[in-house]
């Protein structure tokens, strides 16, 4: 389709396989942390066959370690994992590394500084901006509601990207690409692709 990137959500098997799924359990109710790779559907990829998936585009890989879910693990030892199979593929600049828990960002930065990280966030903090600076995180990742062309600004003034998400709307990725978005995470990148290219008029639908 055109797209610039992917973002893929990482998890973790009962026996250590990397894999990706949006969701912590399948849809037979199963934790995805509970069952062995082997038991898992054929239509969930590992993270190297999804990696492999996408070669040609650099990828935002996202890990799941939330402590309102099941698999949360309080080590963030799948931060080791995942940073350890991107540094064992030796393409450093495709990755952006993000998560929803701080922790896990600031252990992927220490263990390898070279992989570019950002925080995930669904609320703003008034002091992001400082704090991303200070823990060497090189993105802001917010969801799209909540997103103000000031926090753009704030964030650029600092050399801190800003990719948010989900926005499937032409009207307001056309906002968001006047105010100098760095990235728009959607599931129709057709049409924000159109919409970078001026042929998606302001109020048409997706």
């Amino acid at each position: 389709m055109g797209a610039h990137a992917v973002e893929l959500d990482v998890r973790r098997t009962l026996d250590g396989v990397l894999v990706i799924h949006h969701n912590p359990g399948l849809a037979d109710g199963r934790v995805i942390a509970q069952v062995p790779y082997s038991e898992l559907p054929a239509d969930v990829p590992t993270l190297g066959e999804a990696l492999d998936a996408c070669a040609g585009m650099w990828v935002n890989v996202e890990i799941k370690n939330d402590p309102d879910e099941p698999d949360f693990d309080p080590t963030d030892s799948i931060a080791d994992d995942t940073i350890a199979h991107l540094v064992a593929r030796a393409e450093d600049e495709r990755w952006l590394i993000s998560s929803f828990r701080i922790e896990t960002v600031d252990r992927c930065r220490a263990l390898a500084p070279a992989i570019r990280t950002a925080w995930l966030c669904s609320v703003i903090p008034d002091d992001v901006v400082p704090m991303l600076v200070s823990r060497g995180h090189v993105a802001l990742h917010p969801w799209v509601h909540l997103l103000t062309r000031e926090v753009v600004d704030a964030c650029h003034a600092a050399d801190i990207e800003v990719n948010t998400w989900t926005c499937d709307d032409p009207q307001r990725m056309a906002e968001l690409v006047e105010w100098g978005i760095d990235g728009i995470c959607t599931n129709v990148p057709d049409v924000a692709l159109a919409v970078l290219r001026g042929e998606v008029p302001p109020g048409a639908p997706a």
